[in-house]
């Protein structure tokens, strides 16, 4: 059985990820990250998450990106927006994605492993720049470039198996693969009881993407989200 590396949040996105994973039959080792967001109810729904999915391993590993701040969602001075905005919003995290690849590309050469998995999405999203195909597949090249199995020939593969799917298509695919989407939570703001604020850009989406695919939303929202 092929091992790989798949980050996972605890949102909608990357335990759908986790899922296709491992129904392409890898061995799948979790990776999550406190990274000084703004709550730790997220890193609670990884941990169900790896749970329910019978993952090797789950690790979550602390990197306070909270200590640069710049972002709604790892400097509390900075609030959650709850309307659209244009351009790159304020819940971007700097060099984010970049951070946890580089994380998973270090365990992943350690396990043996060449296959990592990420859920970022280029459809339903927020704009955020490192979530986009020209990113992942500049991180894959440099990933072969940067290790000693990339340069000896034994090269890593970078997985973003929802970068064009719509959030609808998402959620439709998770249920055939009998993903429990009442265990993940995708809030910027979620409260100490784990409920989702209802109102952030993120809820939002997560929202609609239920309706648009049909299927009954399990999330416990603080506010009814206003559709987009």
């Amino acid at each position: 059985m092929k091992k790989a590396v798949v980050l996972l949040s605890g949102g909608l996105d990357s335990a759908t990820a986790l899922a296709i994973a491992v129904d392409q039959g890898f061995e799948c080792y979790a990776l999550s990250m406190d990274y000084g967001q703004r709550h730790s109810s997220e890193l609670d729904a990884a941990r169900r998450v790896a749970r329910a999915q019978r993952v090797k391993q789950h690790s979550i590993m602390p990197i306070a990106l909270d200590m640069f701040g710049g972002s709604a969602l790892t400097d509390t001075e900075i609030e959650v927006p709850v309307e659209s905005a244009e351009g790159i919003p304020v819940t971007y995290v700097p060099a984010r994605n970049t951070v946890f690849l580089s994380l998973a590309l270090a365990w992943a050469e350690v396990l043996g492993a060449r296959d990592i998995f990420l859920g970022v999405n280029a459809v339903d999203y927020s704009g955020y720049p490192d979530c986009r195909p020209a990113f992942i597949q500049a991180f894959e090249k440099l990933a072969n470039l940067a290790t000693k199995a990339g340069v000896e020939g034994d090269e890593f593969h970078i997985h973003a198996p929802l970068i064009d799917w719509t959030k609808a298509r998402i959620i439709q695919e998770g249920g055939r693969l009998g993903v429990d989407y009442a265990l993940t939570i995708s809030c910027y703001q979620a409260d100490a009881q784990g409920r989702a604020c209802g109102v952030c850009d993120s809820c939002r989406l997560r929202a609609q993407g239920f309706r648009d695919a049909g299927v009954p939303d399990p999330t416990s929202y603080q506010q009814q989200p206003t559709l987009l």
